[in-house]
């Protein structure tokens, strides 16, 4: 996994959580730097796709709504950032 790539990930997504970025911007960008999952095992890329797919077709909210929570779709995408980082980490 390149550092830099996921160090843009973060940076992107911090951007999009302090509301200085558009969605689409960050789904650009998230699918721009998703080759550095192929370095994890395939579930890695299949989740973080997935959100991905959830956060672009959610642009169409403007706010919560019952069935969906940009809050949670960003907490999780920051997760699975921060498993596939302890991941690739132990194996060095």
């Amino acid at each position: 996994m390149s550092a830099s790539a996921l160090a843009t990930l973060r940076t992107a997504l911090a951007t999009l959580r302090s509301d200085a970025t558009t969605d689409r911007a960050f789904v650009q960008t998230a699918r721009a730097q998703a080759a550095w999952f192929k370095t994890l095992p395939p579930k890695f890329e299949e989740v973080w796709l997935g959100l991905v797919d959830r956060l672009e077709s959610s642009a169409l909210f403007t706010e919560e709504s019952c069935s969906f929570s940009q809050t949670d779709l960003l907490d999780n995408l920051a997760l699975v950032l921060d498993k596939a980082e302890a991941k690739l980490t132990s194996h060095t």
